[in-house]
């Protein structure tokens, strides 16, 4: 199997780095570099930029307005991307909410968000986990009872990120009660300012609040919002739980990370000299670099396989980009603190304006702490490993 790029390729390569380099505004750029969290503001500016460019989308199918890539040139994208370091799209619409209504929406439902979600006119939340149905995601109670023209909805949701931002959530209701857990369910988008709506933040170890509980005291929404077939969420979820899985492993990001590791081990000291220097430290920085490129190896043959058998369902193999990416991640936030040492433990809100020239510093503890995580989230690793042995392994 031939993992090089061709010549194509890395010009294309070479196009979306310049592209970055040039477009990306700094301010976003030193945030992610910094590690600090990106605002609304900065992720709409970025995503509408991309979407000028025509690139806000690009794995969508072309009439939907995707860009047709190979899946290598998607890969590249979104390495470079990661790299710059510049923001996601935001990946509720992006990646989650838009090809499930492309895929199973009606037309005019196409027609109406499509657009909207590729240039962030409207913010999407998920509203899947509940305080009893995390894992076991089919065990949800939130119903939706149909009356007439409308679905009156009643529950909670938990852990729902960014919904402080939304202006739409894509929620999965239990339309009938009598059917088996996973049977019963159905896909529906509503507003988040409609009645009965109430958002409460959750505050995170990192002093952030990206995640929410969502209440519903007998919402109204309209039949026509529900995608695709009542009772058949369930199918949908799953679709939709397959793109989320998708490049989760962030070799891009992990790539930059490392670099900038290497740069701040370099100017700190340790017993007088820098701690780049030292071999325990460089012993273990070579040993996230050797994974690193391991995993990276790993990613590319799935794309490779990918190009080769056409897009289909997820590669059981990506459950191992999953499980080693996110453990890489964790094992890049304890080298930044282990470079930061003592000057990790003072914390400066970056919502405190009177903070806002505090070091870098201050934020890798918070972020150490806030990593663990992604070894939870898009499918926790324990059961990604079941996958493996089941799928892959045939046990």
């Amino acid at each position: 199997m031939d993992l090089s790029f061709s010549k194509e390729e890395l010009a294309f390569r070479d196009e979306v780095r310049a592209f970055f380099k040039e477009s990306l505004p700094a301010d976003i750029r030193q945030k992610l570099v910094e590690g600090r969290h990106t605002s609304k503001e900065d992720m709409v500016t970025w995503q509408r930029i991309l979407n000028k460019k025509g690139w806000a989308v690009p794995h969508w199918p072309k009439e939907y307005g995707g860009t047709g890539w190979s899946p290598v040139q998607q890969y590249i994208f979104l390495e470079e991307l990661q790299s710059a370091p510049a923001p996601s799209p935001l990946p509720f619409g992006v990646n989650m909410v838009g090809p499930v209504i492309y895929t199973f929406g009606n037309e005019e439902q196409k027609k109406h968000y499509l657009p909207r979600i590729a240039n962030l006119d409207d913010w999407w939340c998920q509203g899947f986990s509940e305080p009893g149905a995390g894992s076991d995601l089919a065990s949800l109670k939130t119903t939706a009872k149909r009356k007439g023209d409308v679905y009156v909805i009643n529950g909670q949701k938990t852990w729902t990120t960014l919904a402080q931002h939304a202006d739409w959530i894509f929620c999965l209701c239990r339309t009938n009660p009598d059917a088996k857990k996973q049977e019963g369910i159905s896909f529906i988008l509503f507003d988040m300012k409609s009645r009965g709506v109430t958002v409460r933040p959750i505050q995170t170890i990192d002093g952030g609040f990206e995640v929410n509980e969502v209440f519903f005291d007998d919402v109204e929404v309209l039949v026509e919002n529900l995608v695709g077939q009542e009772n058949k969420g369930w199918d949908y979820a799953k679709f939709l739980l397959g793109n989320e899985r998708t490049n989760i492993a962030r070799v891009g990001m992990s790539k930059e990370r490392v670099r900038r590791i290497r740069d701040l081990a370099s100017k700190v000291e340790s017993d007088g000299k820098p701690l780049i220097q030292d071999s325990r430290f460089r012993e273990k920085l070579a040993a996230v670099e050797i994974e690193l490129k391991a995993l990276e190896l790993t990613q590319m043959r799935v794309v490779a396989n990918e190009s080769k058998n056409g897009k289909g369902k997820p590669d059981p193999a990506s459950s191992t980009l999953k499980i080693k990416g996110s453990e890489i991640q964790q094992t890049i936030t304890e080298l930044l603190l282990e470079i930061t040492g003592p000057f990790a433990l003072p914390y400066a809100d970056e919502h405190d304006k009177s903070n806002e020239e505090a070091s870098w510093a201050t934020t890798v503890a918070p972020g150490y702490f806030n990593y663990r995580k992604v070894s939870i989230y898009g499918g926790s690793n324990e059961i990604q490993r079941n996958i493996i042995t089941k799928a892959v392994l045939g046990l």
